[in-house]
Order: structure tokens, then sequence, then C-alpha cells
């Protein structure tokens, strides 16, 4: 199996650094060979961009995926835009001669030449598939006696031909990685639809966007859970600040915890919770930490 390299992608570094902690505390915690990824830009992301100009969407993911082959490394990514990026350049370098030879004319002019010949691997699928939830759960040293709404985000599974994930309706994978820490997956209602916040509606539409956003947070409340837990930190930001937004446009106050699933696994690994950005000024994170204490006290 080849090294990893983590694609930190925009978001993470800038506005969610506990998630870059939390992620790389987790691998080196479960021994994952992963590197840093020097030099590597916005993936672009993939709606807004790739809709306007595909030709330099696809060559500016391309540059980010030469700095991994020139390292001989998969890249890792713990965003669903990114992945969906970085997965879909790929697949279109390995497919298409044209489309590779077109790139390499571009980057030959910074010295650079695409091969095609890594992988691009996300944080959920590369546990599931390549480490497995029995493996997860022998790391475990704090069992997660709490209900969690998982939000898969739209790019993790779609499109399924490429992602080779199954079916988009009612995926399991991340249901059970949830599972693997002793925690209970919740099923609500419209599970699968988006956070609101992707295809620039966040951008161009924002009350629209919230509205979306609404409706899935009114579920999951109803639901009973203890936080939600997601994989990508575009749908992260929308679905927790996103509560900030709403609250103050309609006064909904929801108040649920909202983690990134590598920030849920240090948890459950026994890492200190100050080093996964659980508690950076996120009342709310703060309230689920106190309920896991009183857990295991009890």
């Amino acid at each position: 199996m080849k090294g990893l390299s983590l694609f930190l992608g925009c978001l993470v570094p800038n506005r969610y650094p506990g998630i870059e902690l939390a992620t790389k505390l987790c691998l080196a915690t479960l021994d994952i060979d992963c590197s840093d990824l020097p030099g590597a830009s916005c993936c672009p992301a993939p709606g807004v961009f790739r809709s306007f100009d595909k030709s330099s969407w696809l060559t500016l993911a391309s540059r980010n995926i030469v700095l991994s082959e020139e390292m001989e490394r998969d890249i890792l990514t713990i965003c669903n835009g990114c992945f969906s990026t970085l997965a879909d350049a790929n697949h279109i370098i390995q497919k298409d001669e044209l489309a590779k030879d077109e790139v390499n004319s571009h980057l030959q002019k910074i010295g650079r030449e695409v091969k095609g010949n890594i992988d691009v691997r996300h944080i959920i699928e590369y546990l599931y598939q390549e480490f497995g939830t029995e493996k997860i759960s022998s790391f475990v040293q704090r069992p997660l006696d709490i209900r969690i709404a998982v939000h898969y985000g739209c790019h993790l599974i779609k499109p399924t031909k490429e992602r080779g994930l199954g079916g988009s309706e009612r995926p399991a994978f991340f249901d059970e990685l949830i599972t693997a820490l002793g925690a209970t997956s919740v099923e609500y209602p419209d599970k699968m639809a988006c956070c609101g916040a992707g295809g620039g509606v966040r951008s161009a539409m924002k009350e629209r966007s919230l509205k979306m956003t609404e409706a899935k947070l009114a579920k999951i409340q109803e639901a009973g859970v203890d936080c939600i837990v997601n994989s990508c930190p575009f749908c992260h930001m929308q679905l927790d600040s996103g509560q900030d937004e709403i609250k103050e446009l309609t006064g909904t106050e929801f108040e649920i915890p909202v983690l990134h699933y590598t920030q849920l696994l240090g948890i459950a690994l026994g890492l200190p919770p100050e080093l996964l950005g659980i508690d950076t000024g996120i009342e709310k994170n703060r309230k689920l930490m106190e309920l896991l204490d009183s857990r295991i006290e009890s």
C-alpha cells in the first residue's frame, strides 16, 4: 500500500485548524503513513469553478496531483469538495489522453508533468476500505455512548460509478465507522439531503441556503441526537456556524454540536479534546464533552 500525502484544502487551515490537528493525531495514533503536501493550492472547488472554466479547473487540480505523484504517494483528503475535484480530475487524466496532453501542455511551462499513476482517497472511504471497522474498534480507548446523526455530504458518494462506494440512497459505510467507536448512528428523514452550502448556493443565495440547512437541522433535532458528525469542512461550516446564522435570521435555536469524523475519532482514541478543536469557543460542543464525561463517571 502506498503512503499518503495529506491535502488540507482551504477551509480547514483557515477556519477549522482543530480538524487538521485532529486528523494528524489520529493518523499517527493509527500508525498510518501520511506526510504533508508542500506547495498545494486550492483544489479548486468542484462546483462553481469547474462550471465556468473546466480547462483551468483540470490544470490546477492536476498540478496538485503532480505534487503527490512526485512524492510517490496517494493523496488523502478530509474534504468532500476537494475529494470531488481531485478524484474526478485524476479519473479524467487516467482515462482521457487528449485531456491529459492538454493539461501537460500547460504544466510543462512550470516544468511539471502529470502521469496519472496515483490514487485520490478520502479519509472516510480510506479508513473503511483499507483500515476496517474491526481494526478501528481495537484502537478505541474511550467508547462513545452517544447518539449521532451522520451527514455524508453530496460529493463523498456521487457520482456513484466513479466513487465505487455503492449506491447513494442508503449508504452504510460511514455509519459503520460511527458504530466502530461505540456510538449509535441514528436514522433521520432526508438523511442524504444536501447541507445547503454546495454548488455556490451559500455564496449566491445565502438565505435560501440557510432554509435548506434549517430543514435538515429540524429533522436531526426531532431524531434526538447528541451531535452531528460530517466528513467535509464546508458541510461542517454550514451545519455549525449556520446554526448561529439561522438564529439571527429566523430566531430558531438548535444548539446541536457538530464534529468532523476525525474529531470524534480522536475522542474515542483517548486524545486530549483541547487538541482536537472540540471546545474552541463553541459552547454547544463543550456541552457534548460534559455529556461524555458524565457518562464515563457514571
